[in-house]
């Protein structure tokens, strides 16, 4: 099922992103992208949003950017200034040159590995982690909800294409006692053009008989009629039936296409196509359903 979830958190200067998006998908199929600095819980990332998300395509992702008025924070390394700044009074002396007093900061600031930004060496604290850790769970809430609605659209357009599926199927009702006449009537005039052969009346009726039963669509009318009833029945028994609904439409179009292989009436065939498309739709949607 689809879904979409974000939360933003701040810590120490810093805009802490949590993003949580998900695919149709037939089972859990969890990918995360942290920032470096969360990456060692990236296996708490998936225990925490694989016990909350059943299905789906997953995709979660953690970033981290500095306040726009947050101070770059620089750390000096002091055993590489001592050492700069050892090998530089040993320059002086054998060179006879006067010592550097202020003015070799001036020097030592310059030269690689003295100084390192915030971002090289900071380290993920538990405080941090407790923040970040409830915007996730921000993140999960607004996700749920997000699916939530989902599944309530969703339940509105199944409701909508039962209904219409059952319109359709009750309209086949006037085509079915008319063409049993027209049948009838068809036979008896092509006989009747044979006027040297004579048939036997009782022979005729008895194949009228087991012509029409075998186009008889009845059944399969009242398995669809209890098809749709137990949809609209599963919908109601809450998540984790999607699997289930996928089943109960398969069925719906066996029922469908044989009421189709039955109808030798245009206007019935027509019907039936249009019960195959309510159908189609169906199907697409419940790959949706959890």
């Amino acid at each position: 099922m689809t879904g979409y979830g974000k939360a933003d958190v701040e810590y120490a200067g810093k805009k802490i992103t949590i993003e949580i998006k998900s695919l149709n998908s037939k089972s859990l199929d969890l990918s995360t992208r942290l920032t470096s600095l969360y990456r060692e819980k990236e296996m708490e990332v998936r225990r925490i949003v694989g016990a909350a998300v059943e299905r789906g395509k997953v995709d979660v992702s953690i970033w981290s950017e500095k306040a726009d008025d947050a101070p770059v924070a620089v750390q000096l390394n002091a055993n590489v200034m001592a050492a700069y700044a050892e090998q530089m009074r040993d320059i002086d002396r054998e060179c006879g040159l006067p010592e550097h007093d202020r003015g070799i900061w001036e020097v030592l600031v310059r030269l690689p590995e003295v100084t390192a930004s915030q971002q090289d060496v900071e380290r993920l604290t538990e405080q941090e982690w407790q923040v970040v850790s409830e915007g996730l769970q921000t993140a999960i809430e607004r996700f749920c909800a997000f699916r939530v609605q989902e599944g309530a659209a969703l339940e509105r357009t199944f409701t909508q294409k039962l209904d219409n599926i059952a319109a359709l199927l009750e309209s086949i009702a006037p085509y079915e006692t008319s063409r049993v006449e027209k049948v009838k009537t068809r036979l008896t005039e092509a006989l009747e053009k044979l006027h040297e052969i004579d048939y036997d009346r009782g022979r005729l009726e008895q194949e009228l008989i087991y012509y029409i039963e075998k186009l008889d669509i009845s059944e399969e009318k009242q398995r669809l009629t209890n098809h749709i009833r137990y949809f609209r029945e599963t919908m109601r028994e809450g998540h984790g039936q999607g699997k289930k609904l996928g089943f109960i439409a398969q069925e719906m179009g066996r029922e469908i296409n044989t009421t189709g292989s039955k109808s030798n009436q245009a206007e019935m065939q027509n019907i039936v196509v249009k019960m195959k498309d309510e159908l189609e739709q169906i199907k697409e949607q419940v790959l949706n359903v959890m």
